[in-house]
């Protein structure tokens, strides 16, 4: 009997988004037996209904119910505000077809499913819970969202079903320091970084609820603004006052709308079993069909075969085995596989290549998987056995698809933005297919996905991740290439020994994305994943492809030029010690500086010889001109070997250019490395060193224009460490080793001395790495208790500095990690070692979030780069720490800097609102030398 809503009646409201997002982050990817289609989320959803449905029965049940979803993305609140939600994540890709199934799921089990265009869930929720109150009813919210705590009071509470735990106005109180009648006031101060809610810069909830306490609303906050006694809130409060509105405006919910059903129509309502259960068959969710026909009494539909199992079951119940993989080797064959991908809506993919070096190695093969414990090879170039050499014959092995056939089929589908490709370090495979004339989009990468949960615990490379997270073993690939002079490249392994190998590692990786997958929420580094880790490799990629012109007549000048000046560098070591050896013999350099000469501070090692490193020499170079000597001449023969003959070699036969390859995970702390030729640690410091940039030079009609964060560690260290003074001189753009030598030695600036700036100098970056007052002693050449003194004196200026390590070391205990600005995660295993690793961790611990949250922002420049620049006639060539270096038509120059330095500027914008101003200097020229 229809029951008109009033007195006595109880509303259930549900968040339908939130459960969703429960379902699909608290379950492990979950594909429908029949054709593959993603239903985790359905799955899990249907539980959550099934279990709501069954713990409200009885007396106490409510008489109405509605699940309330949101619609589209585009709500009033965007018209408001255009950066609302600006940064939230995109949907992931197999979520996006649950979604309608959700509404269906709810259809069925006959509840009232609500959603409205151009409103979130919450404006729905808002109205209907208002109307009931309205009408003298009850209302119980299903969420834990604090946004609906504004709601809570006179007949409305809310319920935190993951939980069970009731929301009322205590818990409002001790969520937010203030009773829901004043939730918005608060939340209009704090902002919400989730939703992109500015707020107002530097306030939290708890000074937010302080400051509303005490002047009962945000209005009269405002208003009376100027009497607040501390000047940096009093300025906050005064100058965004406008975006503090607006704020309130976008966090307050509307209770006001005009809805097109009533609260009559959200009478509960028991499903029809045959509904229900239809559906639940059609999802194939057999565990669930069969509670719910026993429950309603009623026979359950047939379903042919269980829906597939967690990835975690699979790992055990489906052994990886060689035998379950296929060798595809015709266009037919090859044609099903295609029509199990696009049914599947993703695939793990691997390469098999002649080598290492994406820019010189030549496809060998193609391995695909799209359900684990069944894969497939695809031979495309193996070479005939031959009975002539060692390694056979150049002629094509028979048995192998045509590779442009191969390619011609797979293209569709590596380029379908509806089909996910999954890859373990899948930059390499991208740009060996991007040189076959395939650009695959979009991506998964479980390498980096490792990465980004696991930073500092483990490496991430494919063997090591199986073993860890799959306890299997892979093939080594020495039993298939060799080790030694007889090594052979993947080209002249047998294509039944390449199929057991190659489709294993796509097998795995698949596994692995499965596995992984569902973590990444779990573990709270989704987004650091989607937005820095994952949209980073294409960018990368093609920035490698193009490489950079290195001029081979330069190098050679100065590899010429380097040897002569190590000749004469001998000539005069040899003179100060009295004799001649052998400079690049540390053991025969030890016995000169100990023995003969009888320079004190020598230490032998285990292996009888005394220690010669760079640290031992640098602190002898103080007494004598030998050891100081030595060093220059080991620091030229670095420069020879290492850039100028090395870079010789690197230089592409084909492009004329150098390609390095960046490593996304190599560095705990996000920072990027480069390798196959290593170009980020070219000396500077050095004459010497500032020439090998000459060698980089622009081709004809174009420059190369350098862009370079200025101090960005210290600024994020000012921020992070509440630093005034600091943030001050930035603000200001003064000379912040200056300003800094300024506060501690109390010399006025218009007196500063080199000699003090330069001490200055070395404290502020000496500090970001936890120097001691050994290590400035020796920077600064000065004795260590002057050293210490400084350090000790930086700490009394900079109190906020001390307090930052203080708390960093004590989070890095509690928690084992540490966080960057923008929630990278890095893991500090050894935190709580004892002895002399204790240091070292604890100054790893401290400088992490600082270098992590730098790194984090230049790759989030870089990943906004290439759409910004891509009307100009340029490209990005290289990264190397804080700066981007690119090529750039002559006339455009400007016209780049102009748009690169807004977006590296603005890199750290909406998700972290910096205290300080990132600034990026820009220089331009024909070599790199001249551009930085």
């Amino acid at each position: 009997m229809s029951q008109q809503f009033g007195k006595g009646c109880h509303l259930h409201l549900i968040d339908g988004s939130a459960y969703i997002f429960r379902a699909y982050h608290a379950l492990p990817p979950l594909t429908r037996k029949s054709d593959g289609l993603p239903i985790g989320a359905v799955s899990g959803f249907c539980n959550m209904l099934q279990k709501f449905v069954e713990d409200n029965a009885g007396p106490n049940a409510p008489t109405h119910v509605a699940v309330i979803f949101d619609k589209g993305s585009h709500t009033f609140r965007n018209d408001l505000y255009d950066l609302y939600k600006a940064n939230r994540e995109a949907m992931p890709e197999d979520l996006r077809p649950q979604i309608p199934l959700t509404r269906r799921a709810t259809e069925a089990f006959n509840i009232a499913c609500k959603e409205l265009e151009g409103f979130e869930a919450d404006d729905i929720i808002a109205t209907l819970a208002c109307q009931a109150r309205a009408a003298g009813g009850r209302v119980t919210i299903l969420s834990s969202d604090k946004d609906l705590m504004q709601l809570v009071g006179d007949g409305v509470d809310m319920l935190d079903p993951m939980k069970n735990k009731r929301i009322d106005r205590e818990g409002v109180m001790e969520k937010f320091g203030v009773g829901p009648e004043r939730v918005v006031d608060v939340q209009a101060l704090a902002g919400d970084s989730v939703d992109n809610v500015p707020g107002a810069p530097g306030i939290g909830i708890k000074t937010a609820a302080l400051l509303i306490n005490e002047y009962g609303s945000l209005e009269d906050l405002l208003d009376r603004a100027a009497e607040i006694k501390q000047p940096k809130r009093r300025q906050t409060l005064i100058e965004k006052r406008e975006q503090i509105e607006i704020s309130k405006k976008l966090v307050q919910l509307d209770c006001d709308m005009v809805l097109p059903f009533t609260l009559d129509d959200l009478e509960v309502r028991d499903p029809h079993a045959e509904t229900l259960l239809a559906f639940l068959s059609e999802m194939e969710f057999r565990t669930l069909t069969k509670r719910i026909s026993d429950k309603l009494g009623v026979e359950a539909p047939a379903i042919p075969e269980p829906v597939q199992e967690a990835p975690e079951a699979q790992a055990e119940q489906v052994p990886i085995a060689p035998e379950t993989y296929e060798c595809v080797r015709d266009a037919a064959a090859l044609q099903l596989w295609i029509d199990r991908i696009n049914d599947r809506g993703y695939v793990a993919v691997d390469t098999e290549t002649t080598g290492l070096n994406e820019m010189r190695a030549d496809l060998v093969g193609l391995s695909l998987c799209v359900t684990p414990g069944q894969a497939c090879y695809i031979p495309l170039a193996h070479r005939a056995a031959g009975t002539d050499d060692l390694f056979g014959s150049d002629d094509l092995a028979e048995g192998q698809m045509d590779l442009e056939e191969c390619l011609a089929l797979l293209k569709p589908v590596f380029e379908d933005p509806a089909v996910l490709k999954i890859g373990q370090n899948m930059k390499y495979d991208a740009k060996i297919l991007a040189r076959n004339g395939i650009n695959v989009a979009p991506i998964d990468d479980t390498m980096l996905m490792s990465y980004a949960m696991n930073a500092g615990l483990h490496n991430h490379g494919m063997d090591a991740l199986s073993e860890r997270y799959l306890s299997h073993s892979p093939i080594p690939i020495k039993e298939l290439l060799g080790t030694g002079k007889a090594q052979i490249t993947f080209d002249r392994v047998a294509i039944d020994k390449a199929v057991g190998y190659a489709a294993e590692d796509a097998d795995i990786t698949l596994r692995l994305w499965q596995a992984f997958k569902p973590q990444l929420h779990r573990k709270s580094v989704t987004r650091v994943y989607e937005r820095m880790e994952r949209p980073l490799v294409p960018v990368l990629a093609e920035m490698e492809m193009h490489g950079i012109k290195v001029d081979r007549d330069t190098l050679s000048r100065m590899s010429n030029a380097f040897s002569q000046k190590m000749a004469a560098l001998e000539d005069e070591i040899h003179e100060l010690a009295g004799r001649k050896f052998n400079v690049g013999s540390p053991k025969q350099l030890g016995e000169i500086l100990f023995d003969e000469m009888g320079i004190e501070g020598g230490k032998k090692g285990k292996t009888g010889a005394y220690g010669t490193g760079a640290d031992i020499l640098e602190d002898l170079a103080t007494l004598h001109d030998l050891p100081a000597r030595v060093l220059d001449w080991r620091q030229l023969s670095k420069l020879k070997s290492t850039y100028t003959d090395a870079l010789q070699e690197h230089i592409h036969p084909d492009t004329g250019r150098v390609h390095t390859c960046y490593s996304i995970a190599g560095a705990n702390t996000g920072r990027l490395a480069s390798t196959d030729p290593n170009l980020q640690n070219i000396p500077i410091r050095t004459e010497e060193g500032r020439r090998i940039r000459e060698a980089f030079v622009a081709e004809p009609g174009n420059v190369l224009v350098s862009l370079d964060y200025s101090q960005i560690e210290l600024r994020i260290l000012a921020h992070i460490a509440g630093i005034d003074a600091l943030k001050e001189a930035f603000r200001e753009g003064q000379d912040i080793h200056a300003a800094t030598a300024s506060e501690m030695f109390g010399v006025p600036l218009d007196e500063m001395t080199p000699e003090v700036r330069r001490q200055a100098k070395a404290i502020n970056f000496g500090v970001i790495y936890g120097i001691s007052g050994f290590g400035l002693a020796r920077n600064l050449r000065i004795p260590r208790a002057d050293a210490q003194g400084f350090i000790d004196r930086y700490f009394e200026r900079f109190p906020g500095i001390k307090e930052y390590m203080d708390q960093t070391v004590a989070f890095a205990k509690e928690h084992k990690r540490v966080e960057t600005l923008f929630g990278r995660q890095i893991h500090t295993p050894e935190i709580g070692a004892k002895g002399p690793h204790a240091g070292f961790a604890k100054r790893a611990a401290i400088n992490a979030p600082i270098q992590g949250t730098a790194a984090d922002i230049i790759r989030r420049a870089m990943i906004r780069m290439p759409e910004a620049i891509a009307g100009l006639p340029a490209r990005m060539l290289l990264q190397v720490h804080d700066e981007l270096l690119f090529e750039v038509d002559a006339a455009a120059a400007e016209e780049l800097i102009s748009v690169a330095r807004a977006v590296m500027e603005g890199a750290a914008d909406p998700v972290v609102k910096l205290d300080v101003p990132l600034v990026a200097d820009a220089g331009q020229g024909a070599n790199w030398a001249e551009a930085h």
